[in-house]
């Protein structure tokens, strides 16, 4: 089995700054396309960024700029730098990952539980 585990949200005035992290653990093999995704209440999730096993990177209009995704392989963690918040940013966020793994080192795409993320002054 593997499991994601997100952490670094919390509590931030607009303006400031937050990275969340995504560390995946159990049975891996190999690891393809990461991604952050968050979700308010009463709207759809939105993908957030995407980083590839290459290191290719895809943002969502509303972060362009001020996001930065970026992964460490070794670690096998996914990382979003969040800068210049905004209370729109405001959501729980949940990463995604592309793995080779688990029993019968299936390609499965797995989600971490989410952490939640607060910008108010």
């Amino acid at each position: 089995q593997v499991q994601l585990v997100e952490s670094g949200g919390g509590l931030v005035q607009p303006g400031g700054s937050l990275r969340l992290s995504c560390a995946a653990s159990g049975t891996i093999f190999r690891v393809y396309t990461m991604g952050w995704y968050r979700q308010a209440p009463g709207k759809q999730r939105e993908l957030v960024a995407t980083i590839s096993s290459r290191g290719n990177t895809n943002y969502a209009d509303s972060v362009k700029g001020r996001f930065t995704i970026s992964r460490d392989n070794a670690k096998v963690t996914v990382y979003l730098q969040m800068n210049s918040l905004k209370p729109e940013d405001a959501d729980l966020y949940n990463c995604d990952a592309k793995i080779q793994g688990g029993t019968g080192y299936a390609l499965t795409n797995y989600w971490g539980q989410g952490t939640q993320v607060t910008v108010s002054s």
